[in-house]
Order: C-alpha cells, then sequence, then structure tokens
C-alpha cells in the first residue's frame, strides 16, 4: 500500500503578499498557490505578463475560453504548487482580486489602468524596502508614482516598523468610534451644566452662553469641516510635487501618499495606521481646545474624528467595494477611479464631491484619451 501523500502547506493571505512583496511571481486557482518565480527568471519573454498576474487568482485564464489548452496549461502549472491559501474569504489577497474583478465588470469609466512592468528593470529595486530607494529617482519620481501596479509595497527594513504603517480596516472604527461616543458624552454633559461661554478669553463683558441645544449642531459643523480638511489635505499636502532635487522631500510625499497611488489595491494601506494617526488626532485636538472653549473645540474636534473614520471607511470602500450602477457611492466609486488611474491632478473628495464642485476641479466626464 502506497504511503499517503504529505499534507499541503498552508499560507495566509499576509505570508503570500510578503512573498509577493520580496519579489516572489505567485498566483493561484482558487485557493491552489503556485510559485512561477523560477519560470519568469529563465522565460524572460513571458516575464511582463506574469508579473502582472502576480497575486491574482487565474482560474479564468485557464478554465474558460477561448483557451484550447488549458488542460496541458494546468498540467503545466502543478509542477509548480507549493500550498493552499488560507482563510480565503477573508484575506486581503481574496478581496484584491474580487474587487479588481468587480470593478472590470463595470464601465470604462471604472476600469483601473495598471502599468505592466518589468520588475527586473524598473527604476526601483522591488525586492528591497523602497522608501529609501524613491528618493534617488528625482525628477523622474512624479511620472513613476503615479503608473500604478498591483503589487503590494514595503516601506522599511525593520518589521516593527513596517507592520506599524500597516493596518486593517476596522481598526479604524474599533479605536475611534469609542473616543467619539466618550468625548460626545463628556462634552454634552458639560452644556447641560449651562456654565459654556464664548468669548471668554477676549471679553468677560459681552460673553455669549452656548445652550445644549447647540451641542448637535456644533457635533455636524465639526464632521462638515472635516469634508473640507480632507479635500485640503489631498489636494495641496498629498498631491504636492516634491523638488526633483530633495531626496527627503520625495520620500516623505511617497511614505504620505505616493505609495498609495503606486499600489492602489494594497488593502493593508488603505487608511491610516493608528500610531501616525494618533499623532496628527492629537494636534487637531489640541488646535480646537486652544481656538474654542473646552466644551465648544472639544465638541467640534468630535465631530470632525466621526467625519474622520467616515472618510477613511469610505475610501476603503471606493476601491474594494462594489456599489449598485447609479448610486450616489457608485458616483463617488467612478470619480475615484478616474483620480488614480486617469486624472491625478483633479477629483480630490473621497467622501464628497462637494468640494470639487465648489473649487472646480471635478474629474472629466469623458474618459481621457491618454492611458497609462
Amino acid at each position: 500500500m502506497a504511503p499517503a501523500p504529505p499534507p499541503a502547506a498552508s499560507f495566509s493571505p499576509s505570508e503570500v503578499q510578503r512573498r509577493l512583496a520580496a519579489g516572489a511571481c505567485w498566483v493561484r486557482r482558487g485557493a491552489r498557490l503556485y510559485d512561477l518565480s523560477s519560470f519568469v527568471r529563465h522565460h524572460p519573454g513571458g516575464e511582463q505578463l506574469l508579473r502582472a498576474r502576480a497575486g491574482q487568482d487565474i482560474s479564468a485564464d485557464l478554465d474558460g475560453p477561448p483557451h484550447r489548452h488549458s488542460a496541458n496549461a494546468r498540467r503545466w502549472l502543478e509542477q509548480y504548487y507549493v500550498g493552499e491559501l488560507r482563510g480565503e474569504q477573508q484575506g486581503s489577497m481574496e478581496n484584491e482580486a474580487v474587487a479588481l474583478e468587480e470593478t472590470q465588470k463595470t464601465d470604462p469609466a471604472m476600469e483601473p489602468r495598471f502599468k505592466v512592468v518589468d520588475w527586473d528593470k524598473d527604476l526601483v529595486d522591488w525586492r528591497k524596502p523602497l522608501l529609501w530607494q524613491v528618493g534617488h529617482l528625482g525628477e523622474k519620481y512624479d511620472e513613476w508614482v503615479h503608473q500604478p501596479v498591483t503589487r503590494p509595497i514595503r516601506l522599511f527594513h525593520s518589521d516593527l516598523i513596517e507592520g506599524l504603517s500597516k493596518t486593517v480596516w476596522y481598526s479604524v472604527p474599533i479605536i475611534w468610534v469609542p473616543l467619539v461616543l466618550y468625548l460626545s458624552w463628556s462634552y454634552y454633559r458639560t452644556f447641560a451644566q449651562g456654565n459654556v461661554r464664548l468669548f471668554t478669553s477676549f471679553t468677560t463683558e459681552y460673553t455669549v452662553a452656548v445652550p445644549k441645544s447647540m451641542f448637535p449642531g456644533l457635533f455636524m459643523l465639526g464632521t462638515f469641516l472635516w469634508s473640507l480638511i480632507e479635500y485640503l489635505i489631498h489636494r495641496f499636502l498629498f498631491h504636492m510635487k516634491p523638488p526633483s532635487d530633495s531626496y527627503y522631500l520625495i520620500m516623505l510625499h511617497f511614505v504620505m501618499h505616493g505609495q498609495h497611488h503606486k499600489a492602489p489595491f494594497d488593502g493593508s494601506r488603505l487608511v491610516f495606521p493608528p500610531v501616525p494617526a494618533s499623532l496628527v488626532i492629537g494636534v487637531f485636538y489640541l488646535c480646537m481646545q486652544l481656538i474654542l472653549p473646552e466644551a465648544v473645540g472639544g465638541t467640534v474636534f468630535a465631530g470632525g474624528l466621526l467625519g474622520y473614520v467616515l472618510y477613511d471607511m469610505t475610501h476603503y470602500y471606493l476601491h474594494f467595494g462594489s456599489p449598485h450602477k447609479g448610486s450616489y457611492l457608485y458616483s463617488l466609486k467612478a470619480h475615484h477611479v478616474k483620480h488614480h488611474f486617469a486624472h491625478q491632478k483633479s477629483g480630490f473628495g473621497i467622501s464628497t464631491k462637494l468640494w470639487d464642485y465648489c473649487f472646480h476641479t471635478l474629474t472629466p466626464e469623458k474618459p481621457h484619451l491618454k492611458t497609462q
């Protein structure tokens, strides 16, 4: 009796992503994983095509028409089998593949256009962390960073710092919504005491009492102001063009936002990681406390913090969600897809297009003739 075959190796989506980030060319067919790295190294003619599919499910390519030799292709593929994808339905690798597939089923305005890259001849070495390399690109950086690719990015050498630069989407509501609720409850109680007054720092004679009925309005004001801050940060900070001769400003731009435009479907970098986010949020809170009375500034801040949570959740959904055609979210997604893949100098609103209307930065309705 022949011995039973050894159990297949099992890989989590994060383990697969780490191998992709290290330069390996892994693909999958359903939950079965295949390492084609050795093949692409010895067959440069097919490297661009295979690298473009790294990390994706190639089932449709092998099983569906118009491939006449699918059975032979599947047998050929089996020699590169390495194991099974663990937690497929919940993994980021699956999410990215499904999101990309769903997006490409829609109209042309929603279709991403990725650059096919010869990874061994690119301007950076993808086998190493990118942050320390991009500063050397100089005048080539702006064009390079706006040519999206379908693989994840590693920024840092240190595993600890690299881990702090990533996060899952649900960390945002888990961490910040309880703080919104606590601040709202605390400052509403302060308003209910009837001691909150405006202009006390300027005069004691003409101060204005702020009743508790003003609490909802101040909270909504904070949410509304966040939408403007979101627009201004995205337009003037995230999309600044760093000087070509400034190594450190190019690095700063890349770590803030450039890496997101280079790898827009890297699900671990779509929302703001909690550690750097806490520093920025802390600065905003101190500013509100300096400008306004504690309860007023705190309430506006709480509304703004909720606006930030909604912004980050909307941003993640615009990349991985599949809204119904004709819905508001579908319109937002089309707006954001065009921002990433055709019109990077417009379409800066994420959670709303209001400020793009106000400042005339809406993306054009017609598809851009020049593709990436």
